[in-house]
């Protein structure tokens, strides 16, 4: 493993910094607070076998580990997101229309390092937001086309930080503002400026008052934040703008590390012997192996899945409970094809279905 300190708060200068150190073909990027499934980097990187894929994506699950944060979604000329409608489990390669680009999550995407050579990394005028939809809107405007993979799944937990809080409650607006206002200088004529500012501006403020609705805010707050908006969005009118350079060969060597297959196992349990069965799927996991611990209780409670920090994977909720939304409030099954849905609904993501 390759470490660098980095302490200036500038998430694109971070990039490139790993970029810089990289020297694989392909460079993947996950936050610091997201985890991803077993097979993710497996299913992230496969498209770049063909040779007219630049960048790759991934899905995104929310907090309680089953609901999609974000799936497949493609940006317009403005910079704003749309959802997809991609097969489920195929990963897709999508060649953009001229002036759109397709969207990458920053905590779950990966690109051909050659390729980031070419188009200067990550633009270190965008401190934080924003960061990877420039260089989406920019590998749109060279003609890369973009593969979106659904299986390489992570698991985003959105950690406090400066920007907002552990209940994604802003705390500060700065950044958000500086990076739209780089955002337009780059993409937008500049005429359409002011009126693209003024929506995105009313669209934040709508944001703080479901905020101050909900008792999260109140009302010094959302001005306080509204005034950091506009001075941010100021700040970055007048930011320096130029293209970083990325050497084009990566600071050390590739190091090979070893790695070997690992066994996938779910164990099914009840809440009366979690603990028991907590210390096998333990004993497990120090012998190199994938565990899944499921736990069910005999009622409706909604399934949750969370990634203990002794390496497992644990799900619990009720036998006739929800995991996914689509489903009915009650579902009336079998202990053992309840847990045979659950084991399928994630297989492929966590290895199980692997010999």
């Amino acid at each position: 493993m390759k470490l660098v300190a980095y302490d200036v708060p500038n998430i694109s200068a971070a990039r490139n910094l790993g970029i810089a150190q990289a020297a694989g073909d392909v460079v993947a990027f996950i936050d610091d607070d997201a985890v991803p499934e077993p097979q993710w980097l497996r299913y992230l990187v496969a498209p770049a076998a063909q040779s007219d894929v630049a960048a790759m994506g991934g899905f995104v699950r929310g907090r309680n580990g089953i609901s999609y944060q974000w799936k497949g979604r493609s940006l317009d000329r403005l910079g704003i997101a749309h959802d997809l409608d991609l097969h489920p489990e195929q990963a897709t390669v999508l060649h953009p229309p001229k002036g759109r680009a397709i969207k990458t999550e920053g905590t779950n995407m990966a690109f051909r390092r050659s390729v980031l050579v070419e188009l200067g990394g990550f633009d270190p005028a965008y401190h934080y937001f924003l960061d990877e939809t420039d260089l989406n809107m920019r590998l749109g405007r060279a003609g890369f086309a973009t593969a979106l993979v659904p299986l390489a799944e992570v698991h985003h937990g959105f950690a406090a930080n400066s920007i907002r809080n552990r209940e994604r409650i802003p705390k500060d607006l700065f950044d958000i503002g500086a990076s739209w206002a780089v955002f337009m200088r780059k993409h937008l004529v500049e005429a359409e400026w002011k009126s693209q500012w003024k929506r995105l501006r009313s669209e934040e403020r709508r944001r703080l008052l479901r905020h101050l609705v909900s008792g999260g805010l109140d009302p010094i707050g959302v001005r306080h934040l509204m005034k950091r908006l506009d001075q941010g969005f100021a700040e970055g009118s007048k930011r320096e703008i130029s293209p970083e350079r990325i050497a084009t060969h990566p600071v050390q060597p590739f190091q090979n590390f070893p790695s070997e297959k690992k066994q996938s196992v779910l164990i099914a349990t009840r809440p009366m012997r979690f603990k028991r069965d907590l210390a096998q799927a333990l004993s497990r996991v120090k012998k190199n192996e994938i565990v899944t611990l499921m736990s069910l209780s005999p009622d409706a409670r909604y399934h949750r899945i969370m990634y203990h920090s002794e390496g497992i994977w644990v799900q619990k909720g009720g036998l006739f409970g929800r995991s996914v939304r689509s489903d009915p409030l009650i579902c009336m099954t079998t202990r053992s094809r309840r847990v045979e849905r659950e084991r399928t609904r994630v297989g492929k993501q966590r290895g199980l279905n692997e010999e």
